[in-house]
Order: C-alpha cells, then sequence, then structure tokens
C-alpha cells in the first residue's frame, strides 16, 4: 500500500474516494474519524488520508486528483449530453438532465 495524499477534510477525502473508485482504482480513506481527536494529537495525524490498494496506480491516481482538484481550464467549452442533447459547462461530469456520465470521448 501507499499513501497517495491528505485531504484537507474528510467530505473532500470522499469525494476524492469517489472519482478513483470510479476510475477502478482501489484505494483506502485513513483517519476517517481522528478530527475529533485533534488537539490530543497532532492536527498533522489527524487528516484522512488515502492510501492506494496497488502502487501501480499512483499516477493514474494522482492525475484524477490534480483534475478534480483544477477543475477544467480556463475557457474550456461546454459540452452537449449525447443521450438529451442538454448543454452543460465544463464543470460537470454528469448531465443533470438525464444522469448520464460525460465520456471525454463524447467531446
Amino acid at each position: 500500500m501507499l499513501k497517495l495524499v491528505r485531504a484537507p477534510n474528510v467530505v473532500i477525502a470522499q469525494h476524492w474516494m469517489n472519482i478513483l473508485a470510479a476510475a477502478g482504482v482501489p484505494c483506502e480513506l485513513h483517519n476517517r474519524y481522528l478530527s475529533g481527536a485533534m488537539g490530543e494529537i497532532p492536527a498533522d495525524q489527524c487528516a484522512p488520508e488515502i492510501w492506494l490498494v496497488d502502487e501501480r496506480d499512483e499516477t493514474l491516481a494522482r492525475k484524477l486528483i490534480a483534475d478534480a482538484t483544477n477543475g477544467p481550464p480556463p475557457g474550456a467549452p461546454s459540452w452537449r449530453c449525447p443521450q438529451c442533447g442538454e448543454t452543460l459547462e465544463p464543470q460537470f461530469t454528469v448531465c443533470w438532465q438525464c444522469g448520464r456520465a460525460r465520456d471525454p470521448r463524447d467531446d
């Protein structure tokens, strides 16, 4: 196992876990419940951590988290859902109208 990243809070950690899981990258969330111990334990040791099950996934996992953190590049075009035709802003990865996930090949 390999420690991939420390998240600033559990909500962001879970979001990143969901992104990794959707890409088929097995990982574990550690320190999920340690925020209540902050003060008794140093703050940097209480942060949620994402650990990769397979170290070979590190490059892909880091790219996925960087993409999620940075969002779409400035000036990125909107995209059209191929299922229902709705036009969506580039930061959205799922069509709000029909629920279809965006496929990068659709762009």
